[in-house]
């Protein structure tokens, strides 16, 4: 991962917006709902949130009562966390690297944007293993990736950049992304190689966004009775495994084997 790039990316892009379209929406309140399907099984759960970002997840968790700590590597985001809430714990910290914390400290723990941005497989089990260890006994992590199929349909011949990103893929149209990239993509056969590795056990795998992403200019177009009846739609195929592979994101939930 290319921290200066990431830092630069970031200072610039605006989370909040995003998760506030349409289609945005729908991966908050999907993300959400399993979020508080993992809480009830814990009785004052403490949450760590490892990527907050400007705190999307973190400050209405916060917000409902529940002990959270954000932990995230820009400055800018940290910034904005605290200006929105003042009183939430936050710290400064790489994911791959959370010196700052005890093992056995928390019960369940968001792990979302950093594997967007790790790009190599050791980067990805470094942030899956410190996250294991600071998660306390029948704790849960709760894991996202961006999907490879999604980045090579949308961005690749939907968008029409597929003869400028030849060079990032392989044979089998893997996205191999470089050192100096934003993004990793990964397929289902990644995802359970680094829980493999982890000695990490699924619990139930879905997508906040299934296809929605794939024309998200018409969801965002949708009146209020057709978007409610498109996230009842949404909500009934997202843990289907017929079609998670080709779903923009994965929401991983995961326990200690």
């Amino acid at each position: 991962m290319n921290e200066t790039n990431l830092i630069n990316y970031y200072n610039k892009f605006n989370e909040d917006k995003r998760l506030n379209t349409r289609h945005g929406q729908i991966e908050f309140i999907t993300t959400m709902k399993y979020i508080h399907e993992v809480l009830k099984n814990y009785k004052n759960p403490t949450i760590l949130d490892i990527g907050a970002g400007t705190g999307a997840y973190s400050i209405p968790l916060h917000k409902e009562g529940y002990e959270v700590t954000a932990v995230e590597l820009i400055k800018h985001n940290l910034r904005v966390i605290e200006k929105k809430e003042n009183n939430i714990k936050v710290l400064q910290g790489n994911a791959t690297n959370l010196r700052m914390l005890k093992n056995d400290s928390f019960d369940v723990i968001l792990l979302f944007g950093p594997m967007y941005h790790l790009i190599n497989e050791e980067e990805k089990l470094a942030a899956l293993t410190e996250a294991k260890r600071v998660l306390k006994k029948n704790g849960t992590i709760l894991v996202q990736y961006i999907m490879n199929e999604y980045a090579v349909i949308r961005h690749g011949f939907k968008e029409k950049e597929i003869l400028n990103s030849l060079d990032r893929l392989d044979s089998n149209f893997h996205i191999t992304s470089k050192a100096d990239d934003l993004y990793s993509y990964v397929r289902l056969e990644d995802i359970d190689k680094l829980n493999k590795q982890a000695n990490l056990t699924r619990k139930k795998i879905v997508s906040p966004d299934t296809i929605a992403n794939y024309f998200r200019e018409y969801i965002n177009k949708l009146n209020i009775e057709e978007f409610d009846i498109f996230i009842k739609y949404h909500l009934s195929i997202c843990e289907r495994s017929d079609i998670l592979g080709l779903c923009t994101h994965i929401l991983d939930i995961l326990k200690e084997d």
